[in-house]
């Protein structure tokens, strides 16, 4: 009985030791499984910081550096590149002359500025006398604030004219109006001045522009206007009259360079040295030739002035090119720009027909 007992007890204790062995055996092999690859590093623990072996590491594969993006150059790289030509074809466009296609109808009796423009005599304040010039001029602002710059003197009817003239032939130019009579306040009563718009939207630069050396050297637009001053007989062709206004053409939503003359008030008179010259004159003007003779090619005007040199490589096609131009005003649109500064009817008849006189010879130039 006790040895049945010891016996049961022996092989109880027999299975407990195999299964306990069996389990050693099993946790001895179950780590394995869990070491990583050779090819991998375990990552460093925080609080350590393992050192690297270069030369178990592969070699580095050469990158472009962010600061050098002309390396290799991102999208956004292209249109950056293309900025200077995007920046070239923005830059104002230099003009002298657009082709006035209502030439016909236009009025010279308002000019440029239309019925719009028209100064507010009904307050007109002083703001200081401008520095230069022959004639005396002050800064003023009419009653609706806009400011201009008055001329008194007897270039104030002449440059009227000329100036819408001028205008109405595609060319561009100031905004003249003549007025007989205005109170300004701090200066008193003047008769006989001419206003000439500031505009706001215009800025106009302090650049001359040469007649020899300019964005439109030989074109028939430049070529007939000197020849426009001749049939003006404009003696006064010096560069300080010549003017760069910047504007903003709303038509074609781009800014303009446009290339002007800014004194047009040595006309209508005749021409000549510093003593014989005169301005505002209808009968001297009258009595003075247009053209002297024809020599190949090239015209010789009768016509001496300040820098009048320009005048010599003025071809005769360039010459009739602006005749027929003019040709298209009526003698009523050219009366229009003289009664619009204020001429008596009978200088009216006599500056008109000499106008009209100086197209026709241009018109009829041969070839």
């Amino acid at each position: 009985m006790f040895l049945q007992k010891w016996v049961r007890e022996l092989v109880a204790l027999s299975i407990v030791l195999i299964l306990s062995l069996s389990t050693f055996a099993l946790a001895q092999q179950q780590p394995g499984r869990l070491i990583p690859p050779p090819a991998q590093t375990p990552s460093p623990q925080p609080s350590q910081t393992p050192s690297p072996e270069p030369q178990n590491e592969p070699s580095p594969q050469p990158q472009p550096s962010p600061a050098e993006p002309q390396a290799t150059p991102s999208q956004e790289a292209t249109p950056a590149q293309a900025a200077p030509a995007q920046a070239t074809s923005a830059q104002p466009m230099p003009v002298l002359w657009r082709e006035p296609s209502d030439i016909a109808s236009r009025n010279l009796y308002l000019g440029p500025g239309g019925e719009d423009m028209k100064p507010d005599l009904t307050k007109v304040t002083f703001i200081r006398q401008e520095p230069r010039g022959h004639t005396t001029k002050y800064r003023v602002r009419d009653g609706q604030g806009r400011v201009w710059v008055v001329k008194l003197g007897n270039e104030a009817q002449s440059e009227t004219v000329a100036s819408h003239l001028v205008w109405a032939a595609g060319y561009f130019t100031d905004i003249d109006y003549f007025v007989p009579e205005v109170k300004i306040e701090g200066k008193g009563t003047v008769k006989n001045v001419r206003f000439e718009a500031r505009p706001k939207q215009i800025k106009r630069f302090d650049q001359e522009w040469d007649w020899d050396n300019n964005p439109f050297a030989g074109t028939n637009e430049l070529q007939g206007l000197k020849v426009f001053m001749v049939l003006l007989n404009n003696w006064d062709l010096k560069t300080a009259n010549n003017r760069v206004l910047l504007v903003h053409n709303e038509a074609t939503n781009s800014d303009e360079l446009r290339y002007i003359i800014s004194d047009l008030g040595a006309t209508f008179g005749k021409t000549g040295n510093f003593i014989t010259h005169n301005r505002n004159q209808p009968g001297a003007y009258a009595a003075t030739k247009l053209i002297k003779r024809i020599e190949g090619d090239h015209i010789i005007f009768d016509f001496r002035a300040t820098h009048d040199q320009m005048l010599r490589n003025v071809t005769v096609a360039q010459a009739k090119w602006l005749g027929t131009l003019l040709s298209q005003l009526s003698d009523q649109q050219i009366g229009d720009a003289f009664r619009a500064a204020n001429y008596s009817p009978d200088e009216i008849q006599i500056l008109t027909k000499s106008v009209r006189s100086r197209i026709d010879e241009l018109v009829n130039l041969p070839g």
